[in-house]
């Protein structure tokens, strides 16, 4: 009776346990072409992603000098000759962070990787280079939406990844990040005065220079700017051809008013137009 109450004791604390504790970690599957990397303690999870948000290049309009810069870079990394990581800014939706979807799209057959990386686990940044370096395919590091608040320290172990720290760069694994700050990091007015009032750094040209150098580490930086009507409804044309329609007057009129009742013009907002737009039962595509 004594051992029955004990095994059924052990087995409701196993129980709790499982619940609490990471899981075990296995090999990751390398027939994927896109993956997301999940902190776990002080290493992570290389996780699959079987459906990737991918399409192709020509469904992007008003970045053609940044897609053929990004397009040359990455074709260079393919071929394993030197090339720089990435960093895109600028105006929301204007096509940062789809740009380096649709290199997936186009260059998964010649073995490129991408792996989603959130600002919360770059501190296991090391662990998931130890898990790459030795693989044949070409990996990206996709750091989506990336800026860092005062206080935030896990910027220091991308500062590593990209510089390589003492050990080499992995020739394998490039980093394209986006963000809408060029130096990923607030600024503020007093940073441009000599000794700001009421604070107590001796050098506060030092506090700067701290701010900078994480983008500095950047080899190529692209800058994107708010889309014009012309270029907005050329999104707004190209996601209807990709959706099986065609743009005509009444289109044109109702993505219009849509941007118009946003307050915006990009590419996203032109997407999110057709996503409405071919939803709809062809009788209620009117004004």
């Amino acid at each position: 009776m004594k051992l029955r109450n004990f095994l059924t004791l052990a087995a409701s604390v196993l129980q709790r346990l499982d619940a609490i504790l990471p899981p075990v970690t296995k090999e990751p599957d390398w027939t994927a072409v896109a993956y997301r990397w999940q902190k776990l303690g002080n290493n992570g999870i290389l996780e699959s992603l079987p459906r990737p948000h991918t399409f192709a290049l020509n469904r992007l309009a008003a970045v053609d000098e940044q897609q053929r810069q990004l397009v040359r870079n990455t074709e260079q990394f393919l071929a394993g000759r030197p090339a720089n990581n990435v960093l895109m800014t600028g105006a929301r939706g204007t096509g940062k962070s789809s740009l380096v979807k649709a290199l997936l799209h186009h260059y998964s057959g010649q073995g490129l990787r991408l792996i989603e990386v959130d600002k919360s686990d770059l501190l296991t940044l090391p662990a998931l280079l130890s898990l790459l370096k030795s693989r044949p395919e070409k990996f990206i590091l996709f750091c989506d939406d990336l800026s860092f608040e005062t206080g935030e320290d896990s910027y220091k172990a991308l500062k590593t990844t990209l510089d390589g720290g003492l050990s080499q760069r992995c020739d394998n694994v490039l980093v394209y990040a986006t963000s809408n700050r060029r130096h990923l990091m607030p600024e503020y007015m007093a940073e441009n005065l000599a000794a700001p009032s009421g604070e107590d750094e001796v050098h506060p040209q030092e506090a700067i220079e701290e701010k900078v150098s994480l983008s500095d580490r950047f080899g190529l930086w692209l800058s994107f700017y708010p889309f014009d009507q012309d270029a907005y409804l050329q999104a707004v044309s190209n996601w209807l051809e990709d959706a099986g329609l065609e743009m005509d007057d009444i289109s044109r009129k109702a993505a219009l008013n849509w941007s118009q009742s946003r307050g915006s013009r990009s590419g996203r907002v032109a997407w999110q137009f057709v996503c409405d737009w071919a939803g709809r039962e062809k009788e209620q595509r009117v004004l």
